[in-house]
């Protein structure tokens, strides 16, 4: 199917089911916000003002993404809970996130559920042998930021299991082909396949897991941020994010009722000014560019968001992710350090630092704070 012969956006009926999901939980969130916490949003002006800039999908030039710290289970989608209620009710203008395929891609509602709420199921490289920087979700997330739209599969990993894992959750009104698969098993419905979800916003949080200390430190970046900076179709808008308060809202150590949040604490969420992104990562876009045209002159071109060996796992691949995710770091600790905090020890940065929580990743550590996989 050539893409001017395929559906604009999904069906009415499914829009209209991803609409109320994503309105009805960001009203939630805007009333815990908003009526039962003091909150606080440095910079949501500005940040409005680019998603205004948004707003006519067509006129759109590039993708988004939004990066910041993670502090508690509520973070996605809390801290959205902070827009307008207008822009709660547009999904075209909201933000896809990735969640844990083993928390929120368990059953047929759960899936439904998510997937309407713009949730990508993602595998986590500690839970399941499908994780890891290439999953197909990633190339999803790398084409949602580019123009699209994209009809050809992503490499999924294959399984002789042939059994489906994962409920259908197909649009009926746009065929099988407009479908990606995470573990060569399941079937979710290809976002990027949509001329509404051309240049889409894409939020992420690098660190991977929860992490609260009483010093508000971070763990270190994984590289899925790289990836989409590097490889996406222009350049997108990168606007860096901190977040403070929801970590009281669901601290790691509550007790009974465990599930549900914590009323009346300060929650602050601060956004960051829209990158100069040619100043900051332009050099390390040019050198991957030129990495990818080697590998094309040898075997032809190669789809957006699919990658051979070499792209994936060369010296100079590898590098590129490390300079670029330190980068992205650099802008959020700047936004850390405009909240008055502390500068951190750098190490505080590096994936080395962080092994030696062994196996035990989860729960309290000798620092005294807590993770959680997420």
């Amino acid at each position: 199917m050539e893409p001017d012969e395929h559906p604009d956006a999904p069906s009415g009926l499914w829009r209209a089911g991803s609409t109320f999901t994503i309105g009805a939980i960001g009203l939630l969130c805007r009333g815990f916000l908003k009526g039962l916490s003091r909150s606080e949003s440095p910079g949501l002006d500005k940040f409005l003002e680019l998603l205004d800039e948004r707003r006519d999908v067509e006129g759109r030039q590039r993708g988004l993404i939004t990066v910041s710290n993670h502090v508690s289970v509520l973070d996605d989608p809390m801290i959205w809970g902070i827009l307008p209620v207008s822009y709660l009710f547009n999904p075209d203008n909201m933000r896809w996130g990735l969640g844990s395929y083993d928390l929120c891609f368990t059953n047929k509602g759960l899936s439904t559920f998510f997937t309407f709420g713009q949730v990508l199921p993602t595998h986590r490289s500690a839970h399941s042998q499908y994780g890891g920087l290439f999953q197909p979700t990633i190339t999803q997330a790398i084409r949602l930021l580019s123009r699209g739209p994209f009809t050809r599969g992503d490499e999924a990993p294959r399984s002789p299991d042939k059994s489906p894992k994962s409920p259908d959750l197909v649009d009926p009104f746009t065929g099988g082909h407009l479908t990606f698969s995470t573990n060569g098993q399941d079937t979710f419905p290809s976002p990027s396949a949509y001329l509404n979800r051309r240049h889409s916003w894409v939020h992420i949080f690098p660190e991977g897991m929860i992490h609260q200390h009483e010093e508000h430190t971070m763990r270190y970046f994984k590289w899925g941020v790289s990836r989409l900076i590097l490889e996406s179709d222009p350049m997108p808008d990168v606007v860096p994010m901190w977040i403070e308060g929801p970590e009281q809202v669901m601290h790691e150590s509550r007790t009974f009722p465990r599930f549900l949040p914590r009323p009346f604490h300060s929650i602050s969420i601060t956004f960051g000014d829209r990158l100069d992104g040619e100043k900051v990562f332009g050099d390390l876009r040019q050198r991957w560019r030129q990495l990818c045209e080697q590998e094309e002159t040898k075997s032809g071109k190669l789809e957006v968001g699919v990658l051979n060996d070499r792209l994936k796992h060369s010296e100079e691949a590898v590098e590129l992710r490390k300079e670029c995710t330190m980068r992205v770091r650099a802008a959020v600790l700047d936004l850390r350090r405009r909240r008055g905090h502390l500068d951190e020890d750098p190490k505080a940065g590096l994936a080395e630092t962080w092994r030696k929580e062994g196996s035990q990743r989860e729960g309290r550590k000798e620092d005294g704070s807590w993770t959680k996989d997420t």
